[in-house]
């Protein structure tokens, strides 16, 4: 899509390989002069130089997303250096894969930290600065945020509880953005992608020869269109995108609803009640969406 975010300026985390690097390169192709950030080193100076050397425009600020400071200068840069922002992709993440028995205190930590408080870092600050600027003009601004969510909050990822978590968290915060930054002009939805990465090779397995179905590029049209001009009509939304697939997510539904016969519940009428319903022996974890399992027949291959 040449052109469709022209003048535009982006903030892209995570941007030194994998999905950021394929959603800022693509950012900038289509028009956006990007800001990019990751950890210190040479992976963030190659996508800034391959961005510059197709003719795009892009400024790196390496440092800890969940920094505030980090934060604050991605602002900065942004509105300084290239004179405002219009959109923001958080996409920076980390895994440190354990059973919750024997996950450490540190694991937990790391995880949270870099998921949900970076999230939260540049979303307090871009919001912010949107806010401002929404009341000094007195009308709503462009705004996009594309948060990284991902199919383990869904799932429950018995390998993962740190993971998972950030990545509810990740919704949660996305839904509240939405609902309370509407009227400053901000469309906040969140992606869940798959595609292979550093970060997933290892669960992923290697490439198949030729094209691959779960490239990371094959993710970004879809963070293209939700930080275009028809994203305005989109937020509070949460996709699952991979392969040639894009999925949109309902919200949860109540199940099932039960009263009391009196006022209030007591311990045998509950039993009564919900023994009826949950029968399994041995149980199975019901607040669980596998429905979007099926869907990576045509990407995966490998269940």
């Amino acid at each position: 899509m040449p052109g469709v975010l022209a003048d535009r300026v982006a903030i892209v985390t995570g941007a030194g390989q994998g999905l950021g690097a394929a959603e800022a390169s693509a950012l900038a192709a289509a028009g956006a002069r990007v800001v990019l950030n990751d950890l210190p080193g040479p992976a963030l100076d190659r996508v800034a130089e391959h961005i510059r050397a197709a003719g795009g425009e892009a400024a790196i600020c390496p440092g800890d997303v969940a920094e505030w400071s980090t934060g604050e200068l991605l602002v900065r840069t942004a509105v300084g250096g290239f004179g405002g922002l219009d959109i923001l992709v958080n996409n920076a993440g980390v895994l440190r894969d354990r059973m919750v028995f024997s996950m450490s205190e540190q694991e937990w930590d790391t995880v949270i930290r870099v998921h949900l408080r970076g999230h939260f870092v540049t979303t307090r600050l871009a919001t912010a600065h949107w806010r401002a600027q929404s009341k000094i003009n007195n009308r709503p601004v462009y705004a996009r945020i594309v948060n990284t969510a991902s199919e383990a909050f869904l799932l429950g990822s018995a390998g993962q509880p740190n993971y998972a978590a950030a990545k509810g968290g990740i919704v949660a915060l996305t839904l509240a953005t939405a609902r309370g930054c509407a009227r400053y002009g901000v469309r906040a939805n969140a992606i869940c992608p798959r595609a292979r990465t550093a970060m997933t090779g290892s669960l992923m397995g290697a490439p198949p020869d030729g094209p691959d179905p779960l490239s990371p590029a094959r993710v970004a049209p879809l963070v293209i269109y939700l930080a275009g001009p028809a994203g305005e009509r989109i937020t509070g939304e949460v996709f699952v995108a991979h392969g040639d697939m894009v999925a949109l997510l309902g919200p949860p539904t109540v199940r099932a609803a039960f009263h009391a016969s009196g006022d209030q519940w007591t311990v045998d009428e509950l039993d009564a009640t919900l023994g009826k319903v949950f029968t399994a022996d041995p149980p199975q974890p019901g607040f669980v969406c596998s429905e979007t399992l099926p869907l990576a027949a045509s990407t995966l291959g490998e269940d």
